[in-house]
């Protein structure tokens, strides 16, 4: 009877055990799947992509195409054009041994390959899915083979061996605007000019295909399409910037070899092109330059052994650099007389001189006393008598523009130069544009003797970009309007993205004075030292401009000419820049900026509709015949009697090109000065040394307007150099 008393407990033990047991798995389970859900909401992604990694699995990179650049016309400068690299998938090759050698027969007739490396990479990596046996071939190249492998009776593997498609960088005029345009690495990614600048708008996101490959090597793919790139549509003009580059390519070329053995026509050459009344950028050109499409190739100005011994040196890159380098916007230099525009349009914005005024020079003028003493000379060293403000701009006179610089005085010149943009950066839309904010004076750092200099652009250092800039608001009214070089973007179906209109960030002077400049640049071009730069037919205006750099123990100089045109209807403003000219008297040199100036815009001119309204001579008819023009009829308003192709542009001539206003005998030769009888020459009243009996200039060609109170030239970068003293102003 015990026994079966004990019976029932032990059922309700194990029922209970049962239940506890079967409710810790339920709670088991509940748990599980709680997790699950919570792993699958958090980590789901992580552990799918842990699951395709052990699937078999392909995945195919979609490249984007990097938006083009073209010029205002839409004439392309830059695009992407599609290549081809060849895939050597080996697994695939080996799945079917019967296509395996009509494949390699293909690839050796097709391409070229050698049968026995492609069919010895398979044997050794047979497990590999990406080989490149070919880079970057044009749809042209792969089309044969694609033929066949299409054809009915083929027996190619169609997909051991694809074509994997993307995108090289192409400029199909190759040197053509290099400086401005830039180029790409290998990468895709821009450097310099425009192709760095705007690389994000140009570049786009690459897609993906991507998916499954089943045992039968069935795959089911997604594809997630690229994003293109945007394109820019610049303010260049191809034709323009042709005409600029060709001209720059064929005085360097003439002058090849001139004074200095081995080199070209100058250091560096440099022209920009401008729209007066809005900053756009026409044209920008320097040389030496480079070939977009090859832009780390140095043989047009290197020999194979010099390459050699660069790349031993380490030089090779900095020499590339240097070459890829826009000189227009990245290279700076005292700019000359170009600057003195800016003196005179300040002075008379400010009131201090006014239209009509004069000034006497005498040849020079000294600063200092003693020992400290300084005297600065004119480029005319028998001196100009009594000039007007606007006979000073037109033969360039040191000595009279020194004077509008002291009535001005240091706190009202620097506001100027500050206004016109000097010692900033213009932001024009180009990489690499220089800072020059240490390279110009300040109050603290300039004296009597840099005040003097700087009235004619000596002592401080510019920019291309900046000078132009500055230029067109002297001539467009006094707006300085901001410099750029894109004009739209748009994206890959031709709809616009961005306008890009002109900045016009302040007034520098007034219309009236601005209407004065005009005149008085006019005056240069028809009078003075800029004669040379008129093309036949027309009228411009604009300011020669000869800087002199101490190096190497001689005298070397910038010479430059900076225009606008037509003279009463400005459109377009042209500033060209030649640094170290190879010829023997640099100083006299300015002409060759001139002639370039002349010959750029004879055929820019009629090209941008512009008529001729000065009466042609017999010369310049001829002048245009030669040059392939057809000689119009031209409209008698504005006749000038001023036959520049007429001038005699060798021989002798100064600095400025300049015509003293002094009493000078039959011959041209001054009455009042010292003639040394072995020599012929003049002889300078201030240190004895040899002048040009008629203009003035001295004829050892490292001489220098700056001397020191013996009488020796000293340069302007050992003037820099030296303490200023203060002291007051004296005239001889």
């Amino acid at each position: 009877m015990k026994e079966k008393k004990k019976q029932p407990q032990f059922k309700i033990f194990m029922k209970n055990k049962l239940v506890v047991f079967s409710g810790a798995i339920l709670l088991i389970f509940v748990l599980l799947a709680v997790r699950l859900t919570v792993i699958g909401r958090d980590n789901g992604e992580q552990y799918k992509k842990q699951v395709l990694s052990q699937q078999e699995y392909d995945s195919v990179t979609i490249p984007y195409q990097r938006g083009a650049i073209m010029d205002r016309n839409g004439t392309m400068l830059a695009y992407s054009g599609k290549v081809y690299n060849i895939i050597l998938d080996s697994k695939l090759m080996r799945s079917n041994t019967e296509t395996l050698e009509p494949t390699l027969a293909a690839l050796n007739s097709c391409f070229g390959l050698d049968i026995g490396e492609v069919r010895g990479y398979i044997t050794e990596n047979p497990d590999s899915r990406y080989h490149i046996l070919l880079k970057q071939l044009n749809y042209d190249d792969i089309q044969t083979y694609i033929e066949l492998r299409d054809s009915e009776e083929s027996q190619i593997n169609p997909s051991g061996i694809w074509f994997e498609e993307e995108y090289k960088r192409q400029y199909p005029y190759g040197t053509l605007a290099c400086d401005a345009i830039g180029f790409t690495t290998k990468d895709g990614i821009g450097q310099y000019g425009l192709e760095e600048y705007y690389n994000d708008i140009l570049s786009g996101s690459n897609g993906r295909e991507y998916g499954y490959l089943l045992d039968d090597n069935a795959l089911e793919r997604t594809i997630i399409p690229a994003e293109n790139g945007d394109t820019l549509v610049t303010t260049i003009d191809a034709y323009i910037q042709g005409i600029v580059e060709e001209n720059i390519l064929v005085f360097n070329q003439e002058h090849a070899n001139e004074y200095r053995e081995g080199e070209m026509g100058s250091d560096n050459t440099g022209v920009i092109i401008m729209d007066i009344d809005t900053g756009e950028i026409l044209a920008m050109a320097s040389f030496p330059n480079y070939n977009l499409n090859d832009p780390y190739d140095l043989t047009a100005y290197y020999s194979e052994q010099d390459i050699a011994t660069m790349q031993e040196e380490d030089t090779y890159y900095s020499t590339l650099q240097g070459l890829w380098k826009n000189f227009c916007i990245s290279e700076s230099y005292e700019p000359g007389s170009v600057c003195k525009t800016f003196t005179v349009a300040a002075a008379l914005d400010c009131g201090v001189i006014h239209d009509g005024d004069s000034f006497y020079c005498g040849g020079f003028l000294q600063f200092g006393e003693g020992d400290h003493a300084v005297t600065i000379r004119c480029h005319n060293r028998y001196g100009e008598g009594e000039l007007t403000v606007k006979q000073a701009l037109e033969q360039s006179c040191n000595v009279c523009l020194m004077q509008i610089g002291q009535k001005m005085g240091q706190s009202t010149f620097l506001e100027y130069l500050n206004n016109f943009n000097f010692g900033l950066k213009t932001n024009i839309d180009l990489t690499g544009e220089m800072r020059t904010s240490s390279l110009v004076f300040t109050e603290e750092t300039m004296g009597v003797t840099e005040l003097a200099t700087s009235t004619f652009g000596q002592g401080y250092n510019v920019t291309m970009i900046q000078t132009i800039t500055a230029f067109c608001s002297l001539i467009n009214g006094g707006y300085y309007y901001q410099p750029h070089m894109v004009s739209q973007i748009v994206d890959e179906n031709g709809a616009v993205v961005d306008n890009i209109e002109p900045v016009l960030l302040r007034q520098v002077v007034s219309e009236s004075v601005s209407a004065l400049m005009r005149d008085y640049c006019i005056g240069v071009v028809q009078e003075g030292t800029g004669t040379y730069s008129r093309p036949a037919g027309y009228m411009i205006g604009g300011k020669t401009g000869t800087a002199e750099t101490s190096g190497d123990g001689k005298q070397n100089y910038v010479v430059s000419f900076m225009g606008f045109a037509p003279a009463q209807d400005p459109q377009i403003a042209i500033y060209i820049v030649i640094d170290r000219p190879n010829t023997a008297a640099q100083d006299t040199a300015t002409r060759y900026a001139c002639l370039l100036c002349r010959s750029i815009l004879t055929d820019v001119l009629p090209y941008l509709h512009v008529f001729m309204t000065e009466e042609l001579s017999e010369e310049e008819e001829q002048e245009l015949l030669e040059h392939g023009q057809h000689v119009p009829t031209v409209s008698q308003n504005g006749v000038s009697d001023n036959a520049v192709s007429g001038n005699d542009v060798s021989g002798n001539s100064t600095s400025e090109d300049c015509v003293s206003q002094n009493t000078t005998d039959e011959n041209g030769v001054r009455t009042d000065i010292v003639i040394d009888p072995e020599t012929g020459y003049a002889i300078d009243p201030i240190n004895g040394e040899f002048l040009d009996p008629v203009t003035g200039i001295p004829i050892d060609p490292d001489s220098s307007v700056l001397q020191n109170a013996t009488g020796e030239d000293i340069g302007f970068e050992e003037q820099n150099e030296e303490e200023n003293t203060e002291s007051g102003l004296n005239s001889e």
